[in-house]
């Protein structure tokens, strides 16, 4: 499977997603993270991008030319990658982009493990890109994952189940061994 990633306008993501896929790529996405919000005193879940702007797109054969889609797709900003790898993403990125292929771009709620003093993930999602959760807000039962894609430092908010505050505080942040 050749692995692909664009950065686009971000209003323009799922449109560009659905021409690639008209245009013969096996599947494409924008991959979008289900999180709490709060509304009423009551935590729904709601669809949001997890990383704006990118548009992730597989292929079983590897892309010869760029010109079938960007030519006259308006709203592509340019193409993740290096070009001496033909803009394939390769090493964490891809196994990043794989995951969030098996989960067809759809992050939904995660468990939480606490490991002693530690709070981990129970989902590898976040594992090669180095990421880590930093803040924990018990009330709307989420929590902050720092990760890097395309060697940028991103965050995101993940629901999260079975979250418990055992110190009655609204928010926790966690500090890392290191800093």
């Amino acid at each position: 499977m050749h692995v692909y990633c664009l950065f686009c306008r971000t209003q323009r993501c799922k449109v560009i997603a659905d021409l690639l896929e008209i245009r013969g790529m096996d599947r494409a996405f924008s991959p979008q993270i289900i999180r709490k919000h709060r509304k009423q005193g009551e935590n729904l879940d709601r669809r949001f991008d997890l990383l704006p702007g990118y548009v992730f797109f597989f292929n079983e054969d590897p892309i010869e030319s760029y010109q079938l889609f960007e030519k006259d797709i308006d709203g592509i900003i340019r193409r993740v990658g290096r070009a001496d790898e033909n803009y394939e993403l390769w090493g964490p990125d891809r196994d990043f982009a794989l995951k969030l292929y098996e989960k067809n771009g759809l992050v939904g709620a995660m468990k939480v493990l606490n490991v002693g003093d530690t709070v981990m993930l129970e989902d590898p999602l976040f594992d090669g890109c180095q990421g880590r959760i930093t803040r924990i807000d018990y009330r709307k039962e989420r929590a902050r994952v720092d990760f890097v894609f395309n060697n940028t430092a991103c965050y995101t908010w993940i629901a999260c189940e079975g979250i418990r505050d055992n110190n009655a505080r609204s928010t926790l942040s966690i500090q890392n061994e290191e800093e």
